[in-house]
């Protein structure tokens, strides 16, 4: 795991801050931090806690994975960048929801990973001609 980039994460936080319309007091009563501290996490003068990140993407409005990525206490997913974005910036699902999805998705990522490993082809074939949609042979047509 990466250490910390203070100032890097303080950096990400002020943009996601300023591209939300949102006033540093604004983020720093929604998210239930001071002032102050917010200011001096922003600035890079201060290393925050999951917890308090947490607090920080929530009052943001972004996900929590996304801080903690940045702030080098969690690994970055793999995949598809726009697949894993689009999953964690849906408000329509719960968090719960959120993390069974990505990890349907990273598990159908390994299995696929262990196909094309072992030499077989990780994306599914359409039918070939000559068979239905359920694998029957269908009749083949007179070519005289």
């Amino acid at each position: 795991m990466a250490t910390i980039d203070v100032r890097t994460l303080g950096e990400f936080i002020r943009e996601q801050r300023e591209a939300a319309e949102v006033s540093l007091r604004q983020l720093a009563r929604n998210a239930g931090v001071s002032n102050p501290y917010l200011s001096q996490v922003e600035r890079g003068l201060k290393k925050p806690s999951a917890e308090i990140l947490g607090q920080i993407a929530s009052a943001l409005r972004i996900s929590a994975e996304t801080l903690y990525v940045r702030a080098g206490l969690l690994e970055p997913r793999a995949g598809n960048a726009a697949v894993t974005e689009a999953i964690v910036a849906d408000e329509t699902l719960t968090e719960r929801q959120r993390q069974v999805l990505l990890e349907i998705y990273a598990a159908f990522q390994s299995e696929n990973s262990a196909l094309a490993a072992a030499g077989e082809a990780a994306t599914p074939t359409a039918p070939t001609t000559g068979t239905t949609s359920a694998g029957a042979r269908s009749p083949k047509k007179d070519q005289s």
